[in-house]
């Protein structure tokens, strides 16, 4: 896992909650489905999915404020 400023994750996310509640379904996903794995532990690539792009959230609509 590379060394990613925690401060770019949030940002990307939205806030700590959001980073958190995603990077942890994705893991629980990629668990049932080591090939994509590559040896590296779930959260591992799903914070680099994340970080990268390839990780796309969807927010609710508490989320945004009027």
């Amino acid at each position: 896992m590379m060394n990613l400023p925690l401060n770019e994750l949030i940002e990307i996310a939205g806030c700590r909650y959001m980073l958190v509640t995603a990077v942890s379904q994705r893991a629980r996903q990629l668990q049932s489905d080591p090939d994509r794995l590559d040896g590296r532990k779930p959260v591992s690539v799903a914070v680099d999915e994340l970080y990268t792009g390839k990780l796309h959230l969807e927010y609710p609509k508490e989320f945004y404020q009027d």
